[in-house]
């Protein structure tokens, strides 16, 4: 039973069904069309001309071809997540993040008076890590420092499995130049990369104060009074095998060096070369990729990687997107069975009979709505991104809804419900490590999810009027 079932949770194996099941719509659903126009280098469908068209129906052939056709379409948008992962993973391999952390962290430790600000300043570096480069599924490396770190200052279990995991989920969620959510979305909606960052700097610090400030107010709950963490019991023989005092001492290992430091001056110079960039001569994936790799080359050489290790970093981090690559492959390959079956069209329309009489501020809400039940069964930013985006930026055009916006809503839909949903593999693995249970860690977690759903609504509001 538990092979049928991970069999049926495996998200290639869901995304390659729903393929199938696109091609065989193409048989069944009627075809349609809306004309297009050209305007201001976009692609736009025109509103109330949908017609309908001569079926072209998709057979085995065309559905084994559209995964290679999804490869072949999303070719510069893969070639940017490589070098992405690529350039993070020599980051890392020189040690400046980790060791970056390790210090903050027993900071507060080394000086209680200051205690108070360990979870809001921790989650504050881990969201700006997911809001910049998408740190998601390395979270998982600091969830075993975080637990004891948060037990030697009197929280719990749960709050040194949150810093890392839920801070650095909320920057994802939020992000202002996230590249697997803002830059492949905006990428596909013809939009200048990272355009639009201004607001979506100020969602990414209500967000990340949001989450900050509850779980600080839980911590100080916990150090208050131990018996009411759900881990409490599990923390005291964590406590005991640990040897946990109060009175951490800093190793030298947690020393951050020159090295370090020109790492971290690097990227930031990077950085700096990617936004004038875009701004002053509109660069794109392409000349963005070729920024990252850049910087790639000045980390590994200020990090003092030899030229194997820094080699083996870049393949390992390639490596390490092969299979955001495929999925965003077979998810493209589902918008070509339907585009080329010549019924995408016809959902589009069919979506705006729903969506049309609303207000467009109710539109791009719906649509966040729509993006979180997709997420259940595509727990991946990039891959929902490649998948929805084709459909949903013109039903935004057609329903007034700004580009901006529905990528917005993609994000919130995206993000907020990856820290309950059971297919979501970094979830699953953070709660493994902390040995907390999935039914008590869904149910003590609703009230934020709450508050995140309800924040998003609002937080799509003043988009309508912005963009």
């Amino acid at each position: 039973m538990k092979s049928i079932l991970s069999k049926f949770c495996n998200t290639y194996f869901l995304i390659f069904s729903i393929m199938l099941a696109v091609a065989a719509l193409t048989w069944l659903v009627p075809a349609g069309q809306y004309d297009r126009v050209e305007k201001d280098g976009r692609t736009y469908a025109v509103a109330g001309s949908f017609h309908t068209v001569d079926a072209a129906p998709q057979g085995i052939g065309q559905a084994l071809q559209a995964p290679i056709k999804g490869f072949a379409q999303c070719a510069e948008i893969i070639a940017f997540i490589l070098v992405v992962g690529a350039l993070f993973t020599v980051i890392e391999r020189t040690g400046a993040v980790n060791t970056l952390i390790k210090k903050v962290s027993f900071f507060f430790a080394r000086h209680p008076k200051y205690r108070v600000l360990f979870i809001p300043t921790c989650m504050f570096l881990f969201s700006l890590c997911g809001a910049v480069f998408g740190m998601e599924e390395e979270t998982l490396i600091f969830i075993p420092i975080f637990i004891p770190l948060a037990l030697s200052l009197g929280y719990d279990t749960l709050v040194g499995m949150a810093i890392p995991f839920i801070g650095a989920f909320t920057g994802f969620s939020s992000a202002f130049v996230n590249p697997f959510t803002v830059g492949i979305a905006q990428t596909i909606a013809q939009l200048p990369m990272y355009s639009g960052w201004e607001y979506r700097v100020v969602v990414w610090f209500i967000f990340t104060s949001v989450v900050a400030a509850f779980f600080t107010w839980y911590g100080e709950k916990i150090r208050k009074h131990p018996s009411k963490s759900m881990t409490a019991k599990m923390d005291v023989v964590r406590r005991a095998e640990l040897n946990i005092v109060n009175d951490v001492v800093v190793d030298e290992t947690f020393r951050l060096t020159r090295a370090h430091k020109l790492v971290f001056l690097s990227f930031a110079a990077g950085m700096g070369v990617l936004f004038y960039g875009i701004v002053k001569y509109q660069w794109y994936m392409t000349e963005i990729a070729a920024v990252f790799l850049g910087v790639t080359i000045a980390v590994a050489y200020f990090g003092k990687l030899k030229l194997n290790e820094t080699t083996d970093a870049i393949l390992a981090g390639a490596q390490s997107m092969i299979g955001v690559a495929v999925l965003m492959a077979l998810a493209r390959s589902i918008v070509i069975i339907a585009a080329d079956g010549r019924i995408l069209d016809t959902f589009l329309h069919s979506m705006t009979q729903g969506l049309g009489n609303l207000h467009p501020i109710l539109a791009s809400q719906a649509m966040f709505g729509v993006q979180t039940l997709l997420n259940v069964f595509i727990a991946s930013g990039s891959g929902q991104a490649v998948l929805t985006m084709p459909i949903m930026i013109p039903l935004g055009d057609l329903v007034d809804v700004s580009r901006q916006t529905v990528i917005l809503a993609y994000q919130f839909g995206e993000g907020w419900g990856n820290p309950i949903i059971p297919t979501a593999p970094v979830t699953m693995g953070a709660l493994a490590l902390a040995g907390i249970s999935y039914t008590a860690w869904v149910k003590w977690f609703m009230k934020l999810e709450v508050i995140l759903i309800a924040l998003s609504l609002l937080l799509l509001i003043p988009a309508y009027y912005i963009w």
